[in-house]
């Protein structure tokens, strides 16, 4: 377990020297927050005014919550494939994978170290996208139950992300090549989403196949138990791959 966390440390810290996790973080962060802010305005000036005798308004956390971490999934479904191309093919690249499989390391312990690093990254993110809605407990009533479902839901769907990430990273030669392949097959699962819910062509098995389907009734506040499975075999079935190819790979030499 202490080599897990090693690699891990080794490679979260590696990623925060170069400036593309500080860049994204900033830019990420930057667009939310210029968005969340935009929604918060919205809600008061039409929303508040339109409950003047109405009933059943949605409250803020029903307005915000939803819409801030679906957004949020949408900007890191590009942003995800930048953080992950690096573990495997930057390694290839450079020549180094060799090394660090004929270290006296398994291939379970360093996919889940590099694993684990990519989870340091989406903490910290959503950790941060968190910090916006809280930040309104102090002039409102904040729907705690709601949040916690939303993050819940937002560290699943980029945990998920980062296990494909990681995968088709071991599979490449070139960081780009991982970028693009991961940010595509991404890219089908969101399709896969609205192929599901598309007018005529409704598809309940779409839907189940795509991870954003999943995460949406998270982001409502509603806590599923298959959807929380969906998940967990989601990244276990990806992080068994990239330890099987890791093993082809040393069997090769």
């Amino acid at each position: 377990m202490s080599a897990i966390w090693v690699i891990a440390n080794t490679e979260f810290r590696r990623m925060f020297l170069s400036p593309l996790a500080w860049s994204i973080l900033a830019v990420v962060q930057f667009i939310l927050a210029w968005m969340f802010l935009l929604g918060v305005n919205e809600y008061s000036l039409q929303t508040q005014s339109m409950a003047v005798g109405a009933e059943d308004v949605a409250g803020i956390s029903e307005a915000m919550i939803p819409f801030l971490f679906s957004t949020a999934a949408s900007i890191m479904l590009v942003v995800t494939p930048l953080i992950t191309m690096r573990l495997f093919a930057e390694e290839r690249m450079n020549q180094t994978l060799t090394l660090l499989t004929s270290a006296p390391l398994s291939n379970t312990q360093i996919v889940l170290g590099k694993y684990l690093s990519v989870l340091g990254f989406v903490l910290l993110f959503v950790g941060l996208v968190a910090l916006m809605p809280v930040s309104l407990a102090f002039t409102t009533s904040l729907d705690w139950g709601q949040l916690a479902a939303a993050v819940l839901g937002l560290v699943l769907l980029l945990a998920a992300f980062s296990a494909v990430g990681l995968f088709l990273s071991s599979l490449a030669r070139q960081p780009v090549i991982a970028a693009v392949t991961t940010f595509g097959f991404l890219l089908l699962l969101d399709v896969l989403y609205q192929s599901g819910n598309a007018q005529g062509s409704a598809s309940e098995l779409f839907v189940y196949l795509s991870a954003f389907g999943h995460f949406l009734s998270f982001a409502k506040g509603m806590f599923d138990s298959s959807d929380l499975v969906y998940y967990l075999l989601f990244i276990v079935g990806f992080l068994i791959l990239t330890i099987r190819k890791l093993d082809n790979d040393r069997l090769q030499g």
